[in-house]
Formats: C-alpha cells, sequence, structure tokens
C-alpha cells in the first residue's frame, strides 16, 4: 500500500475520471466497427499471431473489442450495468485505484495472451491456428470482475439482477465465481488465459491495497468519507461533531467530545452521548 500511496502522490493528477464512461464509448465504437465496418475491427483485435508480424498497434487497440460479437437489449442493459458498478467503486476507492485496476487488468491481460502464444507457439511447440486467430481478446472479464471488488467494498448492497429479483452483492459475487467457473471449464486455451488474468488482477488489487489485513478497500472507502467530512467541518470552522445529536465544539465550546474505540470508522461523540450511544 506504501508503494501505492507514493504512486499516487506522483500520478494521481493523471488519472482518468469518470474511466467508466470512455470505457463504454470504446465499446460502443466496437459495436460500430462490428456492424459498420468489420474488416477495420479485424485489424485492431488483439491476435497474437499477427503482432508478432510486426502489428504492434493491437497491443492497443483490443480495449474496443465488444464483449459480444452481437447486439441486444441485454448488452445495453449489462453496459449500464457496468457503468453503474464502475462509478461506484470508482466513487469508493478513489479515481487514481480505479484507474489502476482497469488499466492493470488490460496489461495483464495483454501480457499474459501474448505469453501463452508465445510459450505454446515458441517453446512447446504447440498448434495454436484455432486458439490464436478464432478466440477474441476483450475487457469482458476484466468488467466482470468488477462484481469482486465491489463485493468486497459493500458486500451487504443490494442490486436488482436481471432488473426484477433484489441480490446482495456478495451472493452476486459467488453467482459471478459459478459462471466464470463454468466458462472456464469450456473455453478454450486463451479463453482461460483471460478469465485467470483477470482474476489475478483482482487478487492483486485486492491484497495490495489491504496492506495485509491493515488496511481493505473498504477502509479505504471509509478512510475517504471521513477526510471528506473533515474538510466539509473545517470549511464551517468546525473541529469537533457528535455523531449522535450532531452539536459541535462551535455551537458548545464547553462540551468535551471523544471517539469510540468500539465503533467503526471514526465516530465522534459528546459526553452526553459517549457512553451511551449504540456501538455500530
Amino acid at each position: 500500500m506504501k508503494m501505492i500511496n507514493k504512486l499516487e502522490r506522483k500520478f494521481g493528477r493523471y488519472a482518468i475520471k469518470n474511466l467508466s464512461l470512455y470505457l463504454i464509448l470504446g465499446y460502443v465504437i466496437g459495436y460500430l466497427l462490428l456492424m459498420f465496418a468489420p474488416q477495420v475491427l479485424s485489424k485492431l483485435i488483439l491476435v497474437p499471431a499477427f503482432v508478432m508480424q510486426g502489428e504492434v498497434w493491437r497491443l492497443l487497440t483490443w480495449v474496443i473489442t465488444p464483449p459480444e460479437l452481437s447486439v441486444s437489449i441485454f448488452t445495453i442493459i449489462m453496459l449500464f450495468f457496468y457503468y453503474s458498478i464502475g462509478n461506484l467503486l470508482e466513487r469508493s476507492i478513489g479515481t487514481f485505484l480505479y484507474n489502476l485496476y482497469i488499466f492493470g487488468g488490460m496489461f495483464l491481460t495483454m501480457a499474459g495472451t501474448m505469453i501463452a502464444y508465445i510459450l505454446c507457439q515458441y517453446v512447446f511447440h504447440i498448434p495454436m491456428s484455432w486458439d490464436s486467430h478464432i478466440y477474441i481478446v476483450s475487457s469482458y472479464y476484466i468488467c466482470l470482475s468488477l462484481f469482486l471488488a465491489v463485493a468486497v467494498c459493500y458486500p451487504d448492497m443490494q442490486v436488482l439482477y436481471a432488473m426484477i429479483i433484489p441480490v446482495k452483492m456478495k451472493w452476486l459475487s459467488v453467482l459471478y465465481l459459478v459462471f466464470i467457473g463454468y466458462y472456464f471449464m469450456n473455453a478454450n486455451l486463451m479463453g482461460r488465459v483471460n478469465i485467470v488474468m483477470s482474476l489475478l488482477n483482482f487478487v492483486i488489487f485486492y491484497f495490495s491495497t489491504k496492506d495485509f489485513r491493515r488496511l481493505s478497500p473498504k477502509q479505504i472507502k471509509r478512510r475517504r468519507n471521513y477526510a471528506k467530512q473533515v474538510r466539509v467541518n473545517n470549511s464551517e470552522n468546525v473541529t469537533h461533531k457528535c455523531y449522535v445529536c450532531g452539536i459541535t465544539d462551535k455551537e458548545a465550546p464547553d462540551m468535551q467530545f471523544r471517539y469510540c474505540s468500539r465503533c467503526t470508522g471514526n465516530k465522534e461523540y459528546c459526553q452526553d452521548h459517549l457512553f451511551t450511544h449504540e456501538h455500530k
């Protein structure tokens, strides 16, 4: 986490705000090319064999590859859902960490695909004609892994699955893992590489921000909310504020305020509620 903090202080100003919108716009461009100029899209997707022949631009342009090779109402709903949970995650962990999560997943997917192809083609001499030309590499599994990241921050948050059924995020993440397991069993080599890289990205993100159980993504959200509240209080010249009654040291200069060690987060109480409040 210390290294990530250093990176954020140094490069945080370059982080792309509302990155989910640009991801969705990239998919829209990909779908438009798929419908009206498929020959152009074929020059942009990630095909390791063609990259090895010098078409290195594919290492970047593949990110607009549509998650599915057809457009339906379900596709539109899922894109809106990806946008909403992506924005939620960005607000929770911050723009820089969200950028790091998305771009880290893209890099691992690209690197894993190329390494798998090179090993099979040039080291183990395994024929790759089917996997390298038929399987379409996309950021589909990276977007799906957002379920896990959001479930870490909001395990009890309810969403409407299929726009009808209310499901908590922690159970939706379990359903996601079941689907991923099914996809893995039925995918070819490149498909399995994509799945493994997306899960590896989540694992790296989780443990690098968790800092060995000291600072989890959920705690990052809590600290950011506390910092925001402190800024609001400072703008009002308020140093202390009771979590129960809302009284401040500005309103009652002689009032004593203390933090409760048994409550989660940084909840502060006045002397009237320090020993009588309900621990949360």
